[in-house]
């Protein structure tokens, strides 16, 4: 007979999501309109077409991660249930980051590249670097010993997906320590930043998968958007 879960516990789970996880997701939403809104008013082109909306579209499910941390946490009661719902928004999420990384790249090497400006270059490549950071530092902090709920529900220490530098040292450790949202974010910056792991190492496949992937993207954005849009400043 499973055990039942400690409602304590169940809440401060709910909890992070509102308050932690619930904000990044708006905060990256709001950074794509504000992305869309400027592009459409500046009238700025990619692949020779004003697509300005795309970022619209890439902003919704950001939109709706945030709603379902925010709103939805206590109703979803079954664990697997709540963690599908979410995992298939990263889903979404990373789908709409990879296409504007992908449009913003095409856009450079095609005829039209010379009607991009060093202000949208460096705007866009920014925004999508930044989004691509809270998207991966989202699903490090859903992934890690099977998500925020498990982590708060578990009896018994789990097999982590990441080490953190208190995991080795636990003496220097506060009291009561566990990472939390943020520490999954400043793992996804710095990788985003250095192009491999800083803070946390990753210890399972999946983890590795992950962080690759958001290097890649990474390495996209700024080597080849922010190089040419310095590179058209100048």
């Amino acid at each position: 007979m499973a055990e039942a879960p400690d409602p304590k516990r169940l809440h401060a789970a709910v909890r992070e999501a509102r308050d932690d996880a619930a904000p990044f997701a708006l905060v990256a939403a709001a950074l794509l309109i504000a992305l869309a809104a400027v592009g459409e008013h500046a009238h700025w082109k990619l692949l020779g077409h004003t697509l300005w909306w795309m970022w619209l579209v890439v902003a919704v499910p950001y939109v709706l991660l945030s709603a379902t941390l925010l709103f939805g946490m206590s109703r979803l009661v079954r664990h697997d249930r709540r963690r599908e719902i979410v995992i298939g928004l990263l889903a979404f999420v990373w789908i709409g980051n990879v296409f504007g990384v992908v449009v913003l790249v095409a856009s450079l090497v095609a005829r039209s590249g010379g009607q991009i400006t060093g202000r949208q270059l460096l705007f866009s490549g920014g925004v999508v670097w930044f989004t691509d950071a809270v998207a991966f530092g989202l699903a490090f902090w859903e992934l890690d010993c099977g998500g925020p709920v498990a982590r708060a529900l578990a009896g018994t220490p789990r097999k982590p997906d990441f080490q953190f530098p208190q995991d080795e040292n636990p003496q220097l450790a506060r009291e009561g320590w566990a990472p939390r949202l943020w520490d999954y974010f400043y793992v996804a910056l710095t990788n985003a930043t250095a192009f491999s792991p800083t803070d946390a190492m990753p210890l399972t496949r999946r983890a590795k998968a992950l962080m690759a992937a958001e290097s890649t993207l990474s390495a996209l954005t700024v080597l080849l958007v922010a190089a040419r849009a310095v590179n058209i400043l100048t």
